[in-house]
């Protein structure tokens, strides 16, 4: 089965998608440096990230702008092929997904900071599987749209439950830790907030795979909608 959208013939498509690619890169690399930093809290050598990944965010916010204004073009010419129109509907929505991306990595860096700066923090438990998972997914999606795939797009879909299930344990236990120990609720907050943005970040890169199906497939698959019974068609 082939599961990999064929390369266009059209420039300006090419470019479109040679932008998608470079921003999900830098995204990557600002969203791998906030990962490594949350899970690395008292390693001198991780102190610098946080500070690596505000300084990203504005080449993130530029290329979001510069893909919107590339797709627009292509919109203006009209009469487009029924894939080349998907191409640049999903490059829209990627593009609001990576961004988003982007300002959660900028959270989670924010989250190390204010960490950073309390004495005996000590993270839970689960935390840095979480953070794997997270990384994970989003390295996958990203993958997918690189290489147009869309068995490793439907991977990603099967790992959302996973990181919910992460955030909802590190919740409930830094809840119960804050109302033991209240010198704890301070950090405690912190947790619970960097657990939420990375659950929006697996969020965000389930987006991604999705839009990546409907762009190589045509399929609508949000919220599960006719995955398995298309997929097991087309096997």
């Amino acid at each position: 089965m082939d599961t990999k959208a064929p390369l266009t013939e059209t420039p300006m498509l090419d470019t479109l998608l040679n932008y998608l690619v470079a921003m999900a890169r830098t995204v990557e690399s600002a969203m791998n440096r906030a990962l490594d930093a949350i899970v690395s809290l008292d390693d001198p050598r991780t102190a610098a990230l946080p500070g690596e990944v505000f300084l990203l965010e504005p080449r993130i916010n530029e290329m979001e702008i510069v893909i919107d204004e590339q797709a627009i073009r292509l919109l203006r010419q009209g009469a487009l092929p029924e894939e080349e129109l998907r191409l640049i509907v999903a490059g829209l929505k990627l593009n609001n997904d990576l961004e988003r991306i982007g300002d959660l990595a900028v959270n989670l860096a924010e989250r190390v900071v204010s960490l950073r700066e309390m004495p005996g923090v000590e993270a839970p438990e689960e935390l840095s599987r979480m953070v794997s998972a997270v990384r994970a997914m989003v390295s996958q999606s990203l993958g997918a749209l690189i290489s147009r795939n869309v068995e490793m797009a439907s991977k990603v879909l099967e790992s959302d439950d996973v990181v919910d299930q992460y955030r909802d344990r590190i919740f409930e236990r830094q809840l119960r830790r804050m109302a033991d120990e209240p010198q704890s609720v301070s950090s405690g907050l912190q947790f619970v907030l960097a657990t939420r943005h990375l659950e929006r970040i697996a969020d965000h890169a389930t987006n991604i795979a999705e839009d990546i199906i409907f762009w190589v497939r045509g399929l609508d698959v949000r919220h599960g909608r006719a995955l398995t019974v298309r997929f097991a068609q087309e096997a």
